[in-house]
């Protein structure tokens, strides 16, 4: 199971309304490069476009899928498909913008500091992660993991989000390198139509892919039924049979 454009896209005013916040954070400068490193669909993308109407702005992606919705989005702008732990580009760019991908990739004390240096002076790395591991959206995807007769095959799947420092944490890591370090955490509480159906087609787009990629068809629908089951009991219904999905998520400016 490959990134999927359309599934991502189904909850796009949610999950765009991070990037719009984290955006809006970035100081003001003259902009004349901006890059979207794992720019998905280019939705977030889009949002650079209008903040920089003066500056080069591009994306990249790992999927092919995602650059593709992306090129189609916005014709106008450069997509290329790049792993971001392998993208060598010096730079400058004034901006780097990162919203919801670095929390797929491991060693942030070496990440992080090696994007500050793709920076010019005075400008911005722009991150935002989701901080949900510890909710019961993601915990019940590692005990439905662990209960089944999956198990075997999805020893691995919990490992592949990085285990995330705390703002302190990625403060001390940036502050050495940076001449500014804004860091805050925000807890998102979004309305899912469906009830427990929604929360699990939101993951399906995300925190789910790892768990549901090792599988077969019939796998992944046992594993899905359950999950959804668990969902149901942790995430009950509103009155108007909709879910409040909390979703906290972590944000850092570091301008260099």
């Amino acid at each position: 199971m490959s990134w999927s454009a359309k599934q991502y896209v189904a909850f796009e005013d949610e999950r765009t309304r991070p990037a719009r916040d984290l955006l809006a954070a970035i100081p003001a400068g003259d902009v004349r490069s901006a890059i979207d490193i794992g720019c998905g669909p280019g939705n977030s993308t889009e949002l650079l476009v209008e903040r920089f109407a003066n500056a080069t702005v591009r994306g990249l992606d790992s999927s092919t899928d995602m650059i593709e919705a992306a090129r189609k989005r916005l014709p106008q702008v450069q997509f290329d498909i790049a792993d971001i732990d392998r993208w060598n580009e010096t730079g400058p760019f004034d901006v780097i913008f990162a919203n919801a991908v670095l929390q797929w990739l491991p060693d942030h004390a070496t990440l992080l500091p090696s994007l500050v240096n793709k920076l010019a002076p005075g400008g911005s790395l722009a991150i935002q992660m989701p901080d949900n591991l510890n909710e019961p959206s993601h915990r019940l995807m590692r005990e439905v993991a662990a209960d089944g007769p999956w198990a075997a095959k999805l020893s691995g799947a919990a490992g592949q989000r990085t285990q995330m420092d705390d703002a302190s944490g990625y403060y001390s890591m940036l502050k050495p390198h940076c001449t500014r370090v804004d860091v805050w955490r925000t807890t998102y509480h979004h309305p899912l139509a469906g009830g427990a159906s929604g929360v699990v087609e939101w993951f399906k787009g995300s925190g789910l892919r790892p768990f549901l990629e090792p599988l077969d068809e019939a796998e992944r629908a046992e594993y899905l039924k359950q999950y959804h089951a668990a969902i149901e009991q942790a995430y009950p219904a509103q009155a108007d049979g909709s879910v409040l999905l909390p979703f906290p998520r972590l944000f850092l400016v570091a301008t260099r």
